[in-house]
């Protein structure tokens, strides 16, 4: 049954050779049904709706008031003021009262003096009627009733100033008339259009059915989660984030239990799905391993329109027909099974719903690293992206199809052209974007060295501030001082040792950034050491033990302060690092450094306390360590940048958080200690003479 795919068809005939099948079949466009009004939020409007009744369906007064007949007010002026009796030719009308029969305009309130004739007087009337007629015995104010109606028969309105025909009424049909077109067919309904629709007379309203969806995760080595896990399975999500998307897109999921990779069995459930389903996803098995037999089944059971799309991730997708129903195969790894589902899927969703795809928005922005690419497929690049100085910076992430948490940390996706071998630092670039552009906008972006510290600090970002966010990518100290100088991060973490001054990142930033005024902000001192497994099995003790033959390294990234560490250390103890095993095998932060050891790639390697906690790992001290962030002080003084680093200075439960996670001191964290001439009593810099 294992057929290899040989396509390696370019995503936009691809897309079009797909589309140009569905649109030819009909495929089974869902029927209408009947829902509540109420319930109808992102439901499609499955035919025009047109008002029952109009709104308002009756005349009504618009302000507090009394009700006229507008030729009633002509010729009134402040020289000669007209009276009209109550009720006889003025009705007291609050807002949204029907204005009685034969009356045409309602005069405010507030431009009304209310008076009644002292011959006629029969009550008292109370400290106000004292007052007002003490200052003019003419003028009587009677007392009201219920409703603010006045109660005396004798009383009277008098204006100065004649009304128009129908001023201060809201007329029937002002804002609906009836077998007025409310809302069109193919309308996605909204808050404001239930609204309309109520009053419009409706209390249910017909929409499109909603696109039903299969989908079906496969795979031996998959366990639903709250399984007990044994070596060799993988928690099944694919099929959650696939039925999230489904239902964002306004269809309606329905995930099938793990199909085990048999051929049989996959065979029954892409029958049984086809006759139940607009759309079916198979997840996994589209690829060219022994129990790959995604492409087969399709083919026996139905056709395949193609397999194999010339991108990167996700190029093994497979786009076929069984009982007249499409038929997605995509790949099992997640970001190669979000990106083929969103490229694949979504249209198709849409399509069945009777709308247009919904198109993200984008943001133009400077790549800031270069990335290089296989000529001949286009990849989807995913970055973080933030707002610099007046520059839009979209910094690239993990690239591997298998790492999910590359999508919760991305902003957006680039597409690098299939015939591009990559793209250079600044090159302009369009991006997707993941989130809104205002989160954008309001985030802190931090490069540089890593930090255990900085994800507590997100978070007690977020928690604090909800509207701000602290972005970082790992790109070593070094790397965090050059996107500071070409302007692509606002702050950076570094830890760079010195070998001649034995000072920490002082030396760095007067080189790398001479010109630029920049300070350095403590976060804490840290623990650096050798991480080993609990018990030390293999009785390491030093930078000696990783010469001996059964001793497995691994380092950090060339321009990380650890690796300069490490080259210093060696160095030091004149040891060849060519003699190391692995001294060439790189990690880009702490975790992955204590997560090698854990997992036996690696026996030893250099990283902090609060890693090796973290995994459990047994930690040898070597060396104690300042960690600062670097931020230019034209970006220290911006109100987010401020608000971040009242954090770290003041916030105790930040700083019992960080103290939890074992091996830093916190005594000057928060404080500038550079340049000199900062004023530190209350975390603020005050400009260096010497700038």
């Amino acid at each position: 049954m294992k057929k290899i795919y040989l396509d390696n068809t370019p995503l936009s005939e691809a897309i079009e050779k797909w589309t140009d099948k569905v649109r030819a079949s009909g495929g089974k466009l869902p029927q209408a049904e009947t829902v509540g009004v109420i319930d109808s939020l992102r439901r499609i409007t499955a035919e025009a709706v047109f008002a029952k009744v109009s709104s308002p369906f009756y005349h009504s007064s618009a302000m507090d008031g009394y009700a006229v007949k507008f030729t009633d007010t002509v010729g009134a002026s402040e020289r000669t003021p007209k009276r009209l009796k109550v009720p006889e030719q003025a009705v007291y009308a609050s807002t949204g009262d029907p204005l009685p029969d034969n009356y045409n305009a309602v005069v405010m309130i507030e431009d009304v003096n209310i008076i009644k004739l002292p011959k006629n007087s029969q009550s008292s009337v109370g400290s106000r009627q004292s007052q007002e007629t003490t200052e003019n015995p003419d003028i009587v104010v009677p007392p009201y009733g219920a409703g603010g109606q006045l109660t005396n028969d004798n009383t009277y309105i008098e204006i100065i100033k004649p009304v128009t025909p129908w001023q201060h009424v809201r007329t029937v049909g002002e804002d609906i008339v009836t077998a007025e077109l409310i809302l069109p067919e193919n309308h996605r309904i909204r808050p404001v259009d239930i609204g309309v629709m109520l009053a419009g007379g409706f209390t249910e309203i017909k929409v499109r059915e909603k696109p039903k969806v299969v989908i079906i995760p496969t795979g031996n080595e998959l366990v639903e989660p709250g399984s007990e896990l044994t070596k060799g399975n993988i928690i099944e999500s694919n099929s959650r984030i696939l039925s999230a998307l489904v239902t964002e897109w306004g269809g309606e999921p329905v995930r099938w239990k793990i199909v085990p990779d048999r051929i049989e069995d996959l065979k029954k459930a892409l029958v049984e799905a086809s006759r139940a389903a607009d759309v079916v996803v198979i997840n996994a098995g589209a690829s060219a391993g022994k129990k790959d037999f995604t492409s087969a089944v399709i083919a026996e059971l139905g056709e395949i329109t193609l397999h194999g799309v010339n991108i990167r991730p996700g190029k093994p997708v497979i786009l076929g027909w069984i009982n007249d129903t499409p038929v997605l195969g995509i790949p099992g790894y997640p970001v190669s099974a979000y990106i083929t589902f969103e490229l694949f899927a979504k249209p198709l969703i849409h399509l069945y719903q009777g709308i247009e795809a919904e198109h993200s928005e984008t943001l133009n922005a400077k790549l800031s690293r270069q990335v290089a690419s296989t000529i001949g497929i286009e990849e989807f690049l995913r970055v973080k992206v933030g707002k610099v100085g007046d520059n839009i910076i979209a910094s690239p992430v993990s690239r591997g199809a298998g790492m999910l948490m590359s999508l919760v940390r991305a902003d957006g996706f680039v597409r690098v052209p299939a015939m591009s071998e990559g793209l250079a630092a600044g090159t302009e670039i369009n991006v997707k974007l993941l989130k809104h552009k205002d989160s954008i906008m309001n985030t802190i972006v931090c490069t540089g060295s890593h930090d255990n510290i900085l994800d507590i600090l997100a978070n007690f970002l977020r928690r604090r501030y909800p509207g701000l966010s602290l972005s970082s990518t790992h790109v070593g100290s070094m790397g965090g001082l050059i996107a500071l100088k070409r302007g692509e991060a606002h702050i950076a973490g570094t830890h760079l040792l010195d070998e001649k001054t034995g000072e920490y990142n002082i030396p760095f930033v007067k080189k790398l950034l001479a010109g630029e005024k920049t300070l350095l902000v403590n976060l804490a001192y840290r623990q650096q050491g050798l991480l080993v497994l609990k018990g030390n099995p293999k009785g390491i003790v030093g930078f000696k033990d990783l010469l001996r033959d059964d001793i497995t390294f691994i380092n950090r990234q060339p321009g990380s302060g650890t690796r300069l560490l490490t080259d210093k250390y060696l160095m030091d103890l004149n040891i060849d690092h060519t003699k190391i095993k692995g001294y060439d095998s790189e990690e880009y932060t702490h975790m992955t450094v204590a997560s090698a050891v854990l997992s036996g790639i690696a026996d030893a390697g250099l990283g902090i306390l609060a890693a090796a906690e973290a995994l459990g790992l047994d930690f040898i001290h070597l060396a104690k360590e300042r960690y600062d962030i670097a931020v230019p002080e034209k970006f220290y003084h911006l109100d987010m940048v401020q608000k971040l680093f009242e954090i770290v200075r003041d916030d105790p439960e930040f700083k019992d958080t960080v103290a939890k996670l074992g091996g830093y001191d916190l005594t000057d964290s928060g404080k500038i200690v550079y340049p000199k001439a900062a004023d530190q009593r209350h975390g603020t810099a005050t400009t260096p003479k010497h700038w």
